[in-house]
């Protein structure tokens, strides 16, 4: 009996119920279902929110990323930031426009990397992508899944979206296949493993200052704004740019029409209260989502996002990672690049990096959440031992003279290497440093460790000698005086009323020094210390002559020579003879004057101090220049003074700058220009006190001023001396 044989083959697509029968009998009845209707193109993308503004650049760059992909596969962006930032309603506003270029559809799916629940699964985003497709059934297997997605969008033109990712891990199979998409992804990581995968990562930033009031005004209403902008404006700067903040903030001044901008100021200048208000009826809260991201974290990184947040300070390194951790080098890199790729620290610069304001806060509460009161003190002990090993170490490469009293450390960080190996390094590290450095100095006193206070201040010598911050510099020292005294330590209660007196005289307020060049010759007396006592009526001798007194002046600064020579201190006295001849250069005893230069820098180099050597041979340079007039350079042996004292200052000045000594590279080339104006150079003159007056203006605006007007007129008088710590 022959069977009938019915064959369906090639690309042929069966709709509805079939039969295939050799032999049928009795009633069959088919009744056909209607033919299904076609799914939609999906266009998955999440409603643009109102509000999203001030994106212009972020939106040309994700345009220039696309436009830069090779051919050979589709673009893969990820779009990378804190949470807050804004991503996702950017890559939502970046793709709306772009059904035309996807034809095939937009597709998005949140992968809820840090969601209470634990994020989603591979699997569970492929089945959702293949079904709006309209393909079914979805294999159970992960790779049976990735196998039909990339072979169902090998020639779609598609864009999708995968947002909210945790790891590269968890995106990868989701990836499409063909070269006709893009896929764009987001997360607070930086996903640098989809590197490999050929993704170009683009940095997601806050709001600048403008777009940010422009979104506070969408929220709360422009003409309420306008009317209270200043407070705005302190609203915006509270929110540091964040756009789930500035949201948030104008959501809680809509709720409340009639409150005044500045309660909400005044609400959120509290840091420890800050995280808190930015929260409406407990949605969105800026601190849940800082909380998912801390909440991932390992423990060895989350200590140091938490201790980090401990320090007073806004900037970190390699180095304090390593020292408030009690972890090696190697160890704080790796566990500063695991808080990279979360984006909960930026990078400002070479081995340094930062908080955003808000993740500061944040951090900061979970210090003082999770670390034991203990640990928290240990955290800021580490920190100020490791400031103070730095600054000592600076200290002895900058000015070794001075390094004459003790260090105590709890915590001594002796296995971390130095953040620079010469003077001009170590300078540079102190100037850079020199905040964070009173903020230690604050912090030890405000812990009751006195003594690692006023050392703070000591070993920070060389920045208030060379760099000349007079504001700091008397505020450190008051702060280093009162632990000094609370410490019961004499000898530093000495050091700090001598070094803080310079200070005082350095910026001009005469009184303030003279009062506490007296305490110390009292305190030096009573203890018979008599390099001290020496100090003492050193410094007394400098302000009576900054203030006119030259006589007493003289008179001082002889008995310090006198007492530093009956007790061996020849650097001392040489220091005051600095002094005596620039007040003799004062009184046209140049004669006199050069006598006083020229002991001083034999002194000052026989006992191996270059840079007061370089200022005694300054001053004996510019005496010698000013010895022979330019009639006297026609008619005397004594012509070749000038010459001879060119050189000296020339030769001073080289030392000031290779040492990085801003201040007297500023005097040298100054005196420079009075020897070539003395000498009627006139042009000369000008550029060097041009060269002058800008090496002074970052740090000391009224000398610049005071040079602007020498540039104006080429005359005046010689400025006071500044002396230094003997």
């Amino acid at each position: 009996m022959s069977r009938d044989g019915n064959v369906v083959g090639g690309e042929a697509q069966l709709n509805g119920p079939v039969i295939q029968a050799g032999e049928v009998t009795g009633g069959i009845h088919l009744h056909g279902a209607g033919r299904q209707p076609p799914l939609p193109v999906p266009r998955q993308l999440p409603p643009l929110t109102a509000h999203f503004m001030g994106r212009s650049d972020d939106l040309a760059a994700l345009d220039d990323l696309r436009s830069r992909h090779d051919g050979h596969s589709a673009p893969l962006i990820v779009v990378s930031g804190p949470a807050g930032v804004g991503k996702t309603a950017l890559v939502t506003r970046w793709l709306r426009d772009t059904d035309k270029a996807y034809p095939d559809g937009h597709l998005y799916a949140d992968l809820r990397g840090h969601s209470p629940e634990g994020p989603a699964e591979p699997g569970e985003i492929l089945g959702q992508f293949l079904r709006a497709l309209g393909v079914g059934p979805v294999p159970a297997g992960l790779a049976e899944q990735a196998a039909l997605w990339r072979s169902v969008t090998a020639n779609l033109r598609i864009g999708i979206v995968i947002d909210n990712v945790l790891s590269a891990a968890q995106v990868r199979p989701i990836l499409p296949g063909g070269r006709c998409g893009l896929t764009v992804v987001t997360s607070r990581n930086r996903l640098t493993g989809l590197g490999v995968d050929g993704a170009r990562v683009y940095h997601l930033g806050v709001l600048d200052p403008a777009a940010a009031e422009e979104l506070l005004s969408r929220g709360v209403g422009r003409e309420r704004v306008q009317n209270e902008a200043a407070a705005a404006r302190e609203v915006v700067l509270l929110c540091a740019g964040l756009p789930l903040a500035v949201c948030l903030a104008a959501a809680r001044l809509a709720a409340r029409p009639k409150q005044p901008l500045r309660a909400l100021v005044d609400a959120l200048a509290e840091d420890r209260d800050r995280l808190e208000e930015l929260t409406v009826e407990g949605e969105k809260a800026v601190r849940s989502g800082l909380d998912g991201s801390y909440a991932v974290l390992s423990e060895g990184t989350a200590r140091l996002y938490r201790r980090w947040g401990l320090l007073p300070v806004r900037v970190f390194e390699v180095r304090s990672a390593a020292a408030v951790c009690g972890v090696s080098m190697r160890v704080a890199e790796r566990l500063i690049g695991a808080l990279l790729e979360a984006n909960l620290i930026e990078e400002s610069g070479p081995d340094a990096y930062r908080f955003h304001d808000l993740v500061r806060l944040h951090a900061r509460e979970r210090g003082f959440l999770d670390e034991s009161e203990r640990a928290r003190s240990e955290t800021l002990r580490r920190a100020c031992d490791w400031y103070l090993a730095t600054a000592t170490e600076a200290q002895r490469l900058l000015t070794p003279i001075q390094l004459t009293l003790r260090r105590d450390f709890a915590f001594c960080p002796d296995g971390l290497p130095l953040p620079f190996d010469d003077e001009t390094g170590a300078l540079e590290w102190l100037a850079a440093h020199r905040l964070d450095l009173l903020e230690a100095v604050r912090t030890a006193t405000g812990q009751g460790w006195y003594d690692t206070g006023w050392q703070i201040v000591d070993a920070m010598w060389p920045l208030f000698l060379r760099l000349r911050h007079y504001g700091l510099w008397i505020e450190a020292h008051e702060l280093g005086l009162a632990a000094a005294e609370r410490a019961g330590d004499r000898a530093a209660e000495r050091q700090m009323l001598n070094s803080g007196a310079i200070g005082f005289t350095s910026a001009r307020r005469i009184d303030d020094a003279i009062d506490w060049y007296r305490r110390s010759l009292i305190a030096a007396r009573e203890a018979g210390d008599v390099r001290d006592e020496g100090q003492a009526l050193h410094g007394l001798g400098t302000c009576h002559r900054e203030a006119g007194r030259t006589g007493q002046a003289v008179s001082y600064l002889s008995q310090a020579i006198t007492a530093w020579e009956s007790c061996g201190y020849q650097r001392g006295a040489a220091l005051s003879r600095i002094i005596v001849g620039e007040i003799a250069l004062e009184s046209d005893d140049i004669d006199r004057a050069v006598g006083c230069f020229s002991q001083a820098h034999t002194l000052l180099t026989e006992v191996r101090d270059p840079y007061d050597a370089a200022r005694a041979l300054a001053f004996l340079g510019y005496a010698h220049s000013l010895a022979a007039s330019p009639r006297k350079r026609a008619a005397d042996a004594r012509a070749d003074a000038y010459e001879r004292g060119i050189g000296e200052l020339r030769e001073a000045l080289a030392v000031f700058e290779a040492s990085g000594a801003t201040h007297w590279r500023a005097r040298a080339l100054e005196l420079l220009g009075r020897s070539a104006q003395h000498n009627g150079e006139r042009d000369a003159a000008r550029e060097f006190y041009e060269r002058s007056r800008a090496a002074h203006l970052p740090h000391s605006p009224d000398e610049a001023e005071r040079l602007a007007g020498r540039l104006g007129e080429l005359g005046g008088h010689a400025p006071g001396a500044l002396e230094q710590n003997p």
